[in-house]
Protein backbone atom coordinates (compact mmCIF):
# COMPACT_ATOMS: atom_id res chain seq x y z
CA UNK A 1 0.00 0.00 0.00
CA UNK A 2 -0.45 2.56 -1.49
CA UNK A 3 -1.83 1.14 -4.72
CA UNK A 4 -0.73 3.29 -7.66
CA UNK A 5 -2.33 3.11 -11.10
CA UNK A 6 -0.83 4.83 -14.14
CA UNK A 7 -2.96 5.67 -17.16
CA UNK A 8 -1.05 6.83 -20.21
CA UNK A 9 -1.25 6.84 -23.98
CA UNK A 10 0.43 4.03 -25.87
CA UNK A 11 3.77 4.82 -27.42
CA UNK A 12 6.23 5.01 -24.55
CA UNK A 13 9.06 2.52 -24.46
CA UNK A 14 9.21 -0.14 -21.73
CA UNK A 15 12.28 1.67 -20.36
CA UNK A 16 10.40 4.98 -20.12
CA UNK A 17 7.51 3.30 -18.34
CA UNK A 18 9.87 1.59 -15.90
CA UNK A 19 11.55 4.92 -15.15
CA UNK A 20 8.18 6.57 -14.46
CA UNK A 21 7.28 3.74 -12.07
CA UNK A 22 10.67 3.79 -10.34
CA UNK A 23 10.64 7.57 -9.87
CA UNK A 24 7.09 7.44 -8.53
CA UNK A 25 7.99 4.69 -6.05
CA UNK A 26 10.98 6.66 -4.81
CA UNK A 27 8.79 9.71 -4.21
CA UNK A 28 6.08 7.61 -2.52
CA UNK A 29 8.68 6.14 -0.14
CA UNK A 30 10.14 9.56 0.69
CA UNK A 31 6.92 11.55 0.93
CA UNK A 32 4.70 8.97 2.65
CA UNK A 33 7.34 7.12 4.67
CA UNK A 34 6.41 3.66 3.42
CA UNK A 35 8.83 0.71 3.14
CA UNK A 36 10.66 0.32 -0.19
CA UNK A 37 8.95 -3.04 -0.90
CA UNK A 38 5.54 -1.52 -0.22
CA UNK A 39 5.16 -1.30 -3.98
CA UNK A 40 1.89 -1.93 -5.83
CA UNK A 41 1.81 -0.37 -9.29
CA UNK A 42 -0.42 -1.01 -12.30
CA UNK A 43 0.06 0.49 -15.77
CA UNK A 44 -2.77 0.80 -18.27
CA UNK A 45 -1.99 2.13 -21.75
CA UNK A 46 -4.68 3.67 -23.89
CA UNK A 47 -5.17 4.06 -27.63
CA UNK A 48 -5.97 7.29 -29.48
CA UNK A 49 -9.08 9.01 -28.13
CA UNK A 50 -9.38 6.78 -25.07
CA UNK A 51 -8.23 9.45 -22.59
CA UNK A 52 -9.71 12.91 -22.40
CA UNK A 53 -7.81 14.85 -19.74
CA UNK A 54 -8.87 18.46 -19.59
CA UNK A 55 -8.02 21.04 -16.92
CA UNK A 56 -11.22 22.08 -15.09
CA UNK A 57 -10.81 25.53 -16.64
CA UNK A 58 -7.32 26.14 -15.22
CA UNK A 59 -5.66 26.74 -18.58
CA UNK A 60 -3.29 23.76 -18.32
CA UNK A 61 -2.12 22.67 -21.77
CA UNK A 62 -1.83 18.89 -22.18
CA UNK A 63 0.08 16.83 -24.72
CA UNK A 64 -0.10 13.21 -25.81
CA UNK A 65 2.46 12.47 -23.05
CA UNK A 66 -0.13 13.09 -20.30
CA UNK A 67 0.01 10.68 -17.35
CA UNK A 68 -2.81 10.24 -14.87
CA UNK A 69 -1.77 8.71 -11.56
CA UNK A 70 -4.52 7.37 -9.30
CA UNK A 71 -3.58 6.34 -5.79
CA UNK A 72 -5.47 4.44 -3.11
CA UNK A 73 -3.80 4.98 0.25
CA UNK A 74 -4.13 5.37 3.96
CA UNK A 75 -4.91 8.92 4.96
CA UNK A 76 -1.86 11.20 4.67
CA UNK A 77 -1.18 14.61 6.14
CA UNK A 78 -1.57 17.75 4.05
CA UNK A 79 2.21 18.25 4.27
CA UNK A 80 2.85 14.72 2.98
CA UNK A 81 0.42 15.23 0.10
CA UNK A 82 1.90 18.59 -0.86
CA UNK A 83 5.41 17.09 -0.75
CA UNK A 84 4.29 14.16 -2.90
CA UNK A 85 2.67 16.38 -5.56
CA UNK A 86 5.64 18.73 -5.72
CA UNK A 87 8.41 16.14 -5.55
CA UNK A 88 6.82 13.85 -8.12
CA UNK A 89 6.19 16.67 -10.61
CA UNK A 90 9.77 17.88 -10.14
CA UNK A 91 11.37 14.44 -10.43
CA UNK A 92 9.40 13.44 -13.54
CA UNK A 93 10.10 16.81 -15.16
CA UNK A 94 13.83 16.59 -14.32
CA UNK A 95 13.90 13.12 -15.93
CA UNK A 96 12.43 14.54 -19.15
CA UNK A 97 9.62 11.94 -19.04
CA UNK A 98 6.59 13.96 -17.94
CA UNK A 99 6.21 17.74 -17.75
CA UNK A 100 4.24 19.17 -14.81
CA UNK A 101 1.37 20.20 -17.08
CA UNK A 102 1.08 16.59 -18.29
CA UNK A 103 0.82 15.13 -14.79
CA UNK A 104 -2.56 14.64 -13.12
CA UNK A 105 -2.78 12.94 -9.73
CA UNK A 106 -5.80 11.70 -7.79
CA UNK A 107 -5.53 10.26 -4.28
CA UNK A 108 -8.37 8.29 -2.69
CA UNK A 109 -8.02 7.49 1.00
CA UNK A 110 -9.13 4.35 2.76
CA UNK A 111 -8.48 2.66 6.09
CA UNK A 112 -6.46 -0.40 7.05
CA UNK A 113 -9.46 -2.73 6.98
CA UNK A 114 -9.83 -1.95 3.26
CA UNK A 115 -6.72 -4.01 2.39
CA UNK A 116 -6.10 -7.69 1.77
CA UNK A 117 -2.65 -8.45 0.40
CA UNK A 118 -3.50 -12.08 -0.37
CA UNK A 119 -4.48 -15.45 1.06
CA UNK A 120 -8.05 -14.31 1.73
CA UNK A 121 -6.99 -12.40 4.83
CA UNK A 122 -7.19 -8.80 5.94
CA UNK A 123 -3.65 -8.59 7.27
CA UNK A 124 -4.22 -5.33 9.15
CA UNK A 125 -7.45 -6.69 10.69
CA UNK A 126 -5.77 -9.94 11.70
CA UNK A 127 -2.79 -8.18 13.26
CA UNK A 128 -0.17 -9.48 10.80
CA UNK A 129 1.50 -6.05 10.87
CA UNK A 130 2.98 -4.74 14.10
Amino acid sequence: MPLVRFDLNRGRSPEEIQQILDITQSVVVNAFGVPVRDRYQIVHQHGPGEMIIEDTGLGIARSDKVVVISIVSRTRTIDQIRKFYHDLATALDDSGLVTPNDLMINITFNSDQGWSFGNGRGQFIEGDFA
